[in-house]
């Protein structure tokens, strides 16, 4: 059950105040401006702020790079090819930096990382047909990850459609549903078919990069209307928006729910902003902290008020916490509650009420549907700043005995294989705690290990993606993220994954300090381990071990092999001096069972349940 404070006629638990169920956003709600998914043309247009129109009488491939730069684009990431020429040499010609992949699923991967490290929206580019497609699978995991990306594609010019053209691109031979227009791929897509389109598609790109979250655009423009002559002009858009907030009564009723009795905190990767303000909150009230895996660090992990990560590899801390310490209220900011990160285990209920925070109406109440749940359509940043102000100024004590997460040391090394955990140790002290590093962990084993192992106190050093969850992500997601950071960015990936999508030339290429941690097991271990939990047995996941060293340094690279735990310590602490991209392939046991039973369970309880 899901109380919405958005809107005045919203059911409500009786025992909540009849306030909180007639509250409304206030009239400067970003909800009222940027409807979450919705046609952005009807944005209000009077809340964007015109500035001096900027004349143009250039190419429209020209046109359009002028448009991306002004709206802060630094980096375009993709692959080349005839039908994308003229776009692609106006982008050469530019401010923004052009990195050129070796497939398009990579560009797109990049993109998605860049994005989260430099805050800006990145362009992505392809050639028509195969290009487009190869992209797909990139651009998705954009869209579920709520990255800003700008998708450029060619199409087939009007004149050659429907006659076999190269590649062709156009509605003869490819879908138009959800590839060339606005739907579950895209905010906004359109194809470009004059130069006098551009002032309305400025307008919309402007609206969708301003508005909250998350925003993946594709813009696709026929070869020939690329070289054809923009002569327009329109009006520069201002990015910024106001927040979504709501009303002090509101916050006041929140304030007061929480203050009944105890209550837990649970902290997903929408809250990133809101580190500081949330620490504040925690202190304050004295609550128990858990986080999803894509929310790692932004409360400490070292606090001794945290409990643990939650789904996905996470700590048995915190079932025990809501097991023996239920709290009256959970207080749920930033996060969709998905399956990786509650797996809907009816245990994470609190007794009385989830106060769901979050600046899409949409997912208060999704993943608990038969759970009392208050829902508020708010940034979190203001949200919580604005309900500090509702409680006591002195801090209230800690709750006591907080169950804490499991952490596990090993003590003396193996002559054989390197176990998982003493990598994840090492990774821990020499990377987490040794340097600044952004660290991001591949779908898979990869994951389970750095989400159950790796201990973050800072936000936005951690980066998973657990919705698309996409083997390739992490590979060439690195090169992004090391990019736009300017400095050593490293990818804790699986060998299959380091075969399937690896952008290493693409680093050497453009001298960018990514680094890889190959877990080299020979098969696709979670596969392995995962079936043979569910019954399923002698299914083929093998894979000759290969030599990520050999192939490194065939490409230009460096690399250092680790066959025993001894050698682990000196090869990271290379890996992380080294000047140029650097892979690190690590022999491992593969019969350490990785902390993945929670999502066995979940899958074995799906099956059971048809």
């Amino acid at each position: 059950m899901s109380t919405k404070f958005q809107t005045p006629n919203t059911k409500t638990d009786t025992s909540l105040k009849g306030s909180i169920a007639s509250s409304v956003l206030s009239q400067s709600s970003l909800s009222l401006l940027y409807p979450p998914f919705a046609d952005i043309s009807n944005i209000c247009s009077e809340n964007i702020a015109p500035s001096v129109g900027n004349e143009l009488t250039a190419s429209v491939a020209s046109a359009v790079v002028k448009m991306l730069e002004q709206m802060g684009v630094q980096y375009a990431f993709g692959v080349s090819g005839g039908a994308i020429a003229p776009l692609w040499h106006s982008l050469e010609n530019s401010s923004i930096q052009v990195i050129h992949f070796r497939h398009e699923a990579g560009a797109a991967f990049a993109a998605t990382e860049a994005h989260f490290t430099s805050d800006r929206p990145v362009v992505v580019f392809t050639t028509a047909g195969p290009g487009i497609t190869n992209a797909i699978t990139g651009l998705y995991a954009a869209r579920w990850d709520g990255a800003k990306v700008i998708f450029l594609s060619p199409s087939t010019s009007a004149s050659q459609r429907g006659m076999w053209a190269f590649q062709e691109t156009s509605a003869y031979t490819m879908p138009s549903a959800d590839i060339f227009t606005t739907g579950k791929l895209f905010h906004y897509a359109t194809t470009l078919e004059s130069g006098e389109q551009l002032p309305e598609i400025a307008r919309r790109l402007g609206l969708g990069l301003a508005r909250p979250g998350g925003f993946v655009a594709h813009l696709s423009i026929p070869t020939a209307v690329q070289t054809s002559t923009a002569k327009t002009s329109w009006s520069k858009v201002n990015l910024t928006a106001p927040g979504v907030t709501v009303s002090e009564e509101t916050v006041s009723e929140c304030a007061e729910l929480i203050s009944r009795g105890k209550f837990a905190i649970w902290v997903g990767f929408g809250a990133r902003n809101a580190a500081k303000e949330i620490r504040q909150l925690a202190e304050t009230t004295g609550a128990a902290v858990m986080c999803s895996p894509r929310g790692k660090g932004i409360f400490p992990e070292d606090h001794p008020q945290f409990i643990g990560s939650t789904g996905f590899a996470g700590h048995k801390s915190v079932l025990r916490y809501m097991q023996q310490s239920r709290p009256l209220h959970t207080l749920v900011l930033g996060t969709r509650l998905g399956e990786l990160t509650s797996f809907w285990n009816p245990a994470m209920i609190p007794s009385q009420s989830f106060l769901h925070v979050d600046i899409d109406p949409e997912v208060p109440g999704t993943a608990y549907p038969t759970a009392q749940t208050v829902a508020i359509q708010s940034d979190v940043k203001l949200f919580v700043r604005s309900l500090l102000k509702h409680l006591p100024k002195s801090p209230i004590e800690t709750q006591q005995s907080l169950p804490k997460p499991e952490c596990e040391i090993f003590s003396s090394f193996n002559t054989g294989a390197v176990r998982p955990e003493v990598l994840m140790n090492a990774i821990q002290q020499i990377i987490v705690d040794g340097s600044d590093a952004l660290i991001i962990a591949e779908a898979g084993n990869s994951f389970a290990w750095g989400n159950y192992m790796l201990r973050f106190a800072q936000p936005e050093r951690y980066r998973v993606s657990t919705g698309f969850g996409a083997m390739g992500h992490a590979v060439t997601g690195v090169v992004g993220a090391a990019l736009a950071r300017n400095g050593k960015a490293v990818a804790i990936v699986g060998d299959g994954a380091m075969l399937m999508n690896s952008e290493v030339s693409t680093a050497v290429k453009y001298k960018i300090p990514a680094v890889w941690i190959v877990l080299n097991d020979s098969c696709y271990n979670m596969c392995a381990q995962g079936t043979t939990m569910q019954g399923f047995n002698n299914l083929d996941i093998g894979i000759p071990q290969g030599d990520f060293v050999k192939i490194a340094q065939g490409m230009g690279a460096d690399g250092i092999r680790i066959e025993t735990e001894s050698d682990i310590q000196l090869a990271l602490e290379k890996a992380m001096l080294s000047p140029v991209p650097f892979v690190v392939d690590v022999v491992i046991d593969p019969t350490r069972l990785a902390p993945i039973g929670s999502r066995i369970e979940n899958l074995i309880s799906q099956n059971t349940s048809v």
